[in-house]
């Protein structure tokens, strides 16, 4: 995926996708707890997060480490801690949703205001 984000909410839909694409590796590996072999996968945001040129975004891509979307982790998790991992990108993905809303409605009062 090669994608370059020009605006807030191009930024915004990214984040988005990562944070659903992250919740539905989790929820596998949920699913997946008793079954033997199965290898975990998690989602790192590191590669599109260098893509979006903040300072902030840069400082998280730093953080993260290594980039991809889907990785397999060899790591062996609880239940519980990928319960504690779904909420937390449950509340990621609520900022991400209220910060979407924020930034269409400063748009829309942008056109309302050019219109006056």
């Amino acid at each position: 995926m090669s994608y370059t984000p020009v605006n807030g909410i191009d930024k915004l839909n990214l984040v988005m996708d990562l944070i659903s694409a992250r919740h539905e590796a989790i929820s596998g590996n949920l699913a997946n707890v008793d079954t033997p072999g199965y290898v975990r996968k998690d989602v790192d945001f590191t590669q599109y997060l260098n893509t979006m040129n903040s300072p902030l975004e840069t400082q998280l891509s730093q953080k993260l480490g290594p980039s991809g979307v889907i990785q397999e982790r060899q790591e062996t998790r609880t239940p519980a801690d990928e319960l504690a991992e779904m909420q937390k990108n449950s509340m990621l993905y609520a900022v991400a949703a209220k910060n979407m809303t924020s930034l269409v409605s400063q748009i829309k009062t942008a056109i309302n205001v050019g219109k006056s």
